[in-house]
């Protein structure tokens, strides 16, 4: 059987048995839990609890109804719940005073789910801007995700830094038709053709996109290697026309190595193509902007999907599949002079940070009483958490 699903149940049999239990879990939501009925039936528990439910710090064993009522609340919610189903839950549970650790794995598999939700969100949007020509979409996208990951990282206790894995996660590459909706191929190499013509014409309009475009913006690689040499004549302040273009990359060994041929560069050249090179160059950075979104998207996802990544880890690596993204984003604004804008502020959980800290780590353990020649002072007070025998009546 799935692990998660295990924990699940083992939290709320925990809490089903000691009610005390729900104490060391005010850092855990409802809506950590995978099931609609175990998020229908935590959320019922703190109702009862936050109604002063008769079995909250009573003494002696669980009374009944804590169990029967609990399945009536959240039935108000959910259908198919009984109380047999609950009891089953009790039966799942192999030590009520573990309930923070089973409540740590619920956490970690709900950071899991959630990162891989919103990659796939951004993959969405970024795939539907390229459609439309836009970016705002993905950009808007990639904010959520952002606020997300921090927000996640405080839930579980860490610092949010991006951090790269040691090995790259199976993704799908960052360009060609998987990064590109059907029918967006042509469009996007077409106006990278047209750019490069634009610059090959009017050597002067480099200085239009120089200062932003780069060679990985550009989907088609010989495309990128053809304006690398563009950058290089403009930057020695070399002519550019097609010989001095054909000759730079000659130099380079791209006619060489089949990267190019001179057939390509002569027929680029031959497309005398009356326009803005910025206004080519914006439609170029579009494309790049959203294949990058989706391929940061495609990673963060595969990352997400690995079960056996850590949420640390998996937050810190998210953030830093994030970073082309925002190095792109960030040349699409100086290329409109836009200010970048502030990521949207997640709202957090609530609760005391520190209290959740410990709980999500599972520091909070029960300790054991101590032998009769230590108790040589005052009786300790009674904890919170009781014994696992402790039953229903």
């Amino acid at each position: 059987m799935n692990p998660l699903l295990k924990a699940e149940q083992a939290v709320l049999g925990a809490v089903l048995l000691d009610p005390d239990q729900l104490a060391h879990l005010d850092w855990l939501a409802p809506d950590h839990f995978y099931r609609p009925a175990h998020q229908a039936l935590f959320a019922a528990l703190r109702t009862l609890r936050s109604d002063g439910h008769p079995a909250i710090g009573a003494e002696g064993p669980v009374p009944l109804s804590w169990v029967t009522d609990a399945v009536d609340e959240a039935g108000r919610h959910v259908r198919g719940l009984t109380a047999w189903y609950a009891h089953s839950l009790i039966s799942a549970c192999p030590r009520p005073v573990h309930a923070p650790v089973y409540g740590r794995m619920v956490l970690e598999g709900a950071i899991h789910r959630t990162v891989a939700e919103h990659a796939i969100r951004l993959h969405q949007a970024a795939r539907a801007d390229a459609l439309r020509g836009e970016v705002e979409g993905a950009l808007r996208s990639a904010d959520v995700l952002a606020g997300v990951l921090t927000d996640l990282a405080r839930r579980w206790g860490t610092e949010p830094r991006p951090v790269a894995p040691t090995t790259a996660p199976t993704t799908a590459p960052a360009s060609g038709p998987a990064a590109l909706p059907p029918g967006r191929d042509d469009q996007v190499a077409e106006d990278e053709r047209f750019l490069l013509a634009v610059l090959t014409e009017q050597p002067k309009a480099m200085a239009e996109v120089v200062d932003w475009l780069r060679p990985v913006d550009f989907a088609d690689p010989a495309h990128g290697q053809l304006y690398r040499c563009l950058g290089a004549l403009h930057h020695r302040g070399e002519p550019i026309d097609r010989i001095t273009l054909l000759w730079e990359a000659q130099r380079r060994g791209l006619l060489a190595d089949g990267t190019l041929s001179g057939e390509q560069v002569t027929a680029l050249c031959d497309d005398v193509i009356p326009g803005s090179a910025e206004w080519f160059g914006e439609r170029v950075m579009r494309s790049s902007l959203t294949r990058t979104a989706a391929a940061s998207a495609r990673t963060v996802r595969a990352l997400a999907e690995d079960e056996a990544l850590g949420p640390g880890r998996l937050i810190n690596h998210a953030l830093h599949a994030l970073g082309p993204l925002d190095e792109v984003r960030a040349r699409w604004q100086a290329a409109n002079g836009s200010p970048a804008p502030k990521p949207p502020t997640v709202p957090s959980a609530g609760g005391p940070p520190a209290a959740r800290v410990q709980a999500a780590r599972a520091r909070s353990t029960s300790h054991p009483a101590p032998s009769p020649l230590a108790r040589t002072g005052p009786a300790p007070a009674p904890t919170s958490a009781r014994p696992p025998s402790r039953g229903h009546t």
